[in-house]
């Protein structure tokens, strides 16, 4: 019996590794592979979802009816004065604009009269500065929701802009009679330096994560500057009554207790993409991202598997990496280097494919910094952060 050259070359080849070299290989490979797999099966899905609805392959609502767009606002007059006009300005044939004014003490009350004047598709309503309750946001938006008189309900924060005229166009789209979730994408407004990309990579790869999870049937969160749902839903749901007890989680947590495959859509186009006001220190983002994460905990458990696998397993993938080029002899450095070139380049094309698709800034030599530094401060938040009640705004 003859072996063939590469027979030879491949017994030569492990021959020549360890037993050490070659279990951390393995966990390297296998770390790989979960992760590639992630990529094209999961965080393809806003790709994926365009394709199909241009392939006619999936249904969407061609009707169009009035919609009720729920606002809270607290001490945004600025905000409100640049962004509420674009929400009150869209190219849609009914709907109207309820502004929840929580307590402000700034000049919201007398902009608000004023584009009534102007806009008679705006309401507003308010909540008194002095209500005692750990999450106003919470209470604000159930005060927006029953004032509304439409079933399906569109929510937007007071520091965001439709990308579009055709925001509320797009989402209803998605919108079909099955449908009680509307997951969109929050973009950030575009700014200079490597925080406002940071933000911008992060928010992306999010929406990648909870919209790809979506569109493959495990829908688990949506975000609250651009989410959608039925007025119905809510209240069958007791709105947030089982989590009034932290002050985040107006959005997550109702999509991660109610949303199914079968009653949540996304929309994967820029049109139906919503923008705001990045945080312009390290500092203010971080405090951002420790209050979202108070949430974390009150997912149910397929929810904390699925988002637990990929930052495991690139955990897992960029230490044995390090581990590998340390200690590895310099065969074994051409394979983790030529695996680790690929996966880089399958990054590349879908993050970049994606962020294209959402008219989102484009990512190539942050992606290797941003794909380690994230996951890092995300681990520290979960075993250092602060445990306490955090305001909404």
């Amino acid at each position: 019996m003859t072996l063939s050259f590469s027979s030879i070359n491949l017994f030569d080849y492990l021959a020549e590794i360890t037993l050490v070299e070659a279990i951390l290989l393995a966990i390297f490979i296998v770390a790989l592979v979960v992760q590639v797999y992630m990529y094209l099966h999961f965080y393809t899905g806003i790709i994926r979802h365009k394709k199909r609805i241009k392939k006619q392959l999936i249904v969407t609502n061609k009707e169009q009816p009035p919609v009720s767009v729920v606002i809270c606002a607290k001490n945004e007059s600025e905000n409100l004065a640049m962004f509420l006009p674009l929400v009150l300005e869209q190219n849609y044939p009914e709907y109207e604009v309820i502004v929840v004014n929580d307590g402000s003490t700034d000049e919201t009350e007398l902009l608000l009269k004023k584009l009534r004047e102007r806009y008679p598709h705006l309401y507003c309503t308010y909540m008194p500065e002095k209500t005692e309750i750990i999450s106003r946001k919470k209470l604000a938006l159930t005060i927006g929701i029953k004032a509304a008189k439409n079933e399906l309900l569109l929510l937007t924060d007071a520091d965001c802009r439709p990308f579009s005229p055709f925001w509320i166009a797009e989402m209803v789209r998605s919108f079909t009679p099955n449908t009680e979730f509307v997951l969109g994408y929050g973009a950030y407004l575009p700014e200079k330096g490597f925080l406002s990309h940071l933000i911008s990579y992060d928010t992306l790869f999010i929406a990648m994560q909870y919209m790809g999870f979506a569109f493959r049937g495990t829908p688990y969160m949506g975000i609250g500057r651009n989410l959608g749902y039925r007025r119905e839903t809510f209240f069958r749901n007791k709105g947030f009554a089982g989590t009034l007890h932290i002050a985040s989680g107006d959005d997550d947590l109702l999509v991660n207790m109610a949303a199914t495959s079968t009653n949540t859509n996304i929309v994967s186009v820029a049109a139906g993409v919503t923008q705001s006001i990045p945080k312009t220190t390290f500092r203010s983002w971080y405090h951002q991202k420790e209050r979202h994460l108070t949430t974390a905990p009150l997912y149910n458990k397929r929810s904390k598997l699925m988002v637990s696998i990929e930052p495991l397993s690139r955990g897992l993938f960029y230490l044995t990496l390090i581990a590998l080029l340390f200690f590895a002899n310099p065969t074994v450095w051409i394979t983790v280097g030529s695996l680790f070139l690929l996966r880089y380049i399958l990054q590349l094309i879908i993050i970049n494919k994606t962020a294209s698709q959402l008219k989102e800034r484009s990512f190539y030599s942050t992606i290797l910094i941003f794909d380690i530094i994230l996951p890092v401060i995300t681990l520290f938040l979960v075993l250092f952060g602060r445990k306490k009640s955090f305001s909404w705004k």
